[in-house]
Formats: C-alpha cells, structure tokens, sequence
C-alpha cells in the first residue's frame, strides 16, 4: 500500500512539474508575442526594453522607449493568468479575472488636475416566454452615458472626455490623469490585442488622450 502511494506522489509531482513548466514557457511566449507587436506598433518611433519576469511567471514589466514628446519614462505591465499554478488559475477564472496590458507614463504636459474613469458595462436579457406571448422589439443604439462624482468639471477635462467617449468601441478597463508621477496611467484587456494593428489602435488611443489632456497647455 505504502509503495502504491509513493508512486501516486511521485506520479503527482512529475505531472505538477510538467504542467508548471508548460504554462510558464507558455505564458512567456504570450507575453513576448504581446511586447513584439507594441514595438512593432510604435512603427521604428520606440522600442521595448528591460523585460522583467515577476510573480511565477504572470507578471511582465518592461520599459517603453519613445520618441514621443508626449510621454516620458513610459512602462509596460502584463499581467496574466497564474497558469502554472492549477489553483491560483482555477481561482483567478473562477473569480473572472483578466488578462491586461497597463500603461504608465509621465507627460512632457503634465496634467492639472485629477481624473480618474473606471469603464463598466452592463447588460440584461429577458425571460423566454411562450410563442404565443413574443413581441417584437425595437432596438436602438444609444450615445455614450458618463456616470461622474463632480456636477460640473472644469473646462480643461471636455477634450479628455470627448476622446474617451470617440473611443468607446475601444475596451480600455480604466485611465487615470493626475499631476504627480506617474501622470497618465490606462489598462486595457488583453482579449483586444492580436496583432500589431490592435497594438497601433491602442497606442493612437493614449496619444489621443495625452494630447487632448495638454490641449490648454501648450
């Protein structure tokens, strides 16, 4: 019986070490496909450099070197599922978390104030009802919707606001300006970013938004 046992363990370990060793290589390869179409992106106008493992291989950090006059010191963190622990991972989904790319930068503009927009979004279905009882629904699209803390903002904040609103399709998660270091902070989801098109779209997005923050200011 003893025996038996000790090879179920040894069966056991042997099976944890090689899923941990798949999902690490895997989640590498993941995050450098994702660092390579962010440089790709920046079209010879930056490169990604010091590339940084922490966290069982979940968390990548790296620094983004641009020629921009937007942004200064920008970083790169990726955060991804704990895949090469079966528990952390099964948590992780089970709690619905995702897969993101955060942004952070000091601007060449800082901004004067503090903003801060958590992008939420909700949706509904109705009961199924018998054939006899459907109806025929009118659907319609409508505009953007800004839920804020303050009645009114000061005049500097409606560019950010109209480029964020421009940019609704796009999944960001949150942005954040402030006039300490880092002054310009967003993440976006990972599920929207494939290639170095979504990449471009992205970028385009902040510079977008650091201009339209400056916009008062130079």
């Amino acid at each position: 019986m003893g025996r038996f046992l000790l090879i179920d363990v040894a069966a056991a370990a042997v099976a944890l070490f090689l899923w941990y060793g798949w999902f690490v290589s895997y989640n590498r390869r993941r995050g450098a496909a994702l660092l390579h179409w962010v440089q790709a992106a920046c079209l010879g106008k930056g490169r990604v450099l010091n590339p940084r493992w922490r966290a069982g291989s979940s968390q990548l950090k790296a620094t983004l070197r641009l020629s921009s006059r937007w942004f200064e010191d920008a970083r790169l963190i990726v955060h991804l599922q704990p895949r090469p622990f079966p528990v952390q991972w099964f948590l992780s989904r089970w709690r619905k978390h995702g897969e993101t790319l955060t942004f952070e930068a000091d601007m060449g503009f800082p901004p004067g104030f503090h903003l801060d927009v958590i992008r939420r979004r909700w949706s509904g279905h109705s009961v199924k009802k018998a054939a006899s009882e459907t109806r025929t629904w009118t659907l319609s699209r409508p505009g953007p919707v800004v839920l804020t803390t303050k009645d009114e903002w000061p005049p500097e904040l409606t560019p950010v606001i109209n480029a964020l609103t421009a940019w609704r399709d796009k999944d960001f998660l949150n942005v954040r300006f402030k006039p300490t270091s880092p002054h310009f902070s967003a993440t976006v989801a990972l599920e929207n970013l494939s290639d170095e098109s979504t990449a471009a779209q992205v970028l385009g997005l902040f510079r977008e938004l650091a201009m339209s923050s400056s916009a008062k200011q130079h």
